[in-house]
């Protein structure tokens, strides 16, 4: 829907002040609002499926890029084949308790998060496997259209621009300590990320559709019984 320049007009234009000053502080309105974005939403638009290499020499150690935030699930294919095998959630305690000799290998099947750019996989495999990693991550930065490498839009500027401008302009009536404005735009704000929550919701419903028998024949769950 918009772009940084676009946006960072917009906000000129509602604040009526193109000064240096200002200006030149509108980037940091538009990050600091991504990050709030990133906190308040659970949006599956925020989601991406890394692919990652794990080989049995690395004791199990997966790295993440810094966008990440939640790690929503870990699967992975072994190189022999193609089945896909879920591992579960477990504390980095538990994996050392279950698996402490690292140099020892097995069939994966726990992971644990080490810190906010690490996970822990658990038996260490015995050869190398690609593993899926769903994770919520904070988008690229939104930045201006000069030098190279640039991200001129991104998914908030897409998908949640409403959510971004309101929250740019919370920022940018703080800088100019308009303290009467502010809660106009804090209100506004809410607003918007109240219905990117409920749009986020509705993504998630099944819209009344029978649960399918999961070993196959037909459906066993009849609609409106407890």
């Amino acid at each position: 829907m918009g772009t940084y320049s676009e946006l960072k007009n917009d906000i000129i234009a509602a604040t009526e002040n193109d000064g240096t000053e200002f200006t030149d502080a509108i980037s940091g309105f538009i990050e600091r609002t991504e990050l709030r974005l990133t906190e308040d939403l659970d949006d599956a638009g925020l989601d991406e499926l890394l692919s990652v290499s794990v080989s049995s020499g690395n004791a199990g150690s997966v790295s993440l890029n810094d966008r990440v935030r939640i790690v929503r699930h870990v699967n992975y294919v072994v190189s022999t084949g193609t089945t896909t095998t879920n591992l579960l959630q477990r504390t980095l305690e538990y994996a050392y308790d279950y698996w402490p000799v690292s140099a020892s290998t097995g069939t994966p099947r726990y992971y644990s998060r080490v810190d906010n750019s690490n996970i822990k996989i658990v038996p260490t495999p015995v050869s190398t496997i690609t593993t899926q990693i769903q994770v919520a991550s904070k988008p690229l930065a939104l930045a201006s259209a000069t030098g190279t490498s640039v991200t001129t839009s991104n998914y908030f500027t897409e998908y949640c621009y409403n959510a971004l401008f309101y929250g740019s302009m919370m920022e940018a009536t703080m800088f100019n300590k308009d303290w009467e404005v502010v809660p106009v735009w804090q209100n506004q704000y809410q607003q918007a990320i109240a219905a990117l929550r409920n749009q986020a919701r509705r993504t998630r419903q099944d819209d009344m559709q029978s649960a399918a028998n999961p070993i196959g024949g037909p459906d066993t769950v009849q609609l409106g019984s407890t």
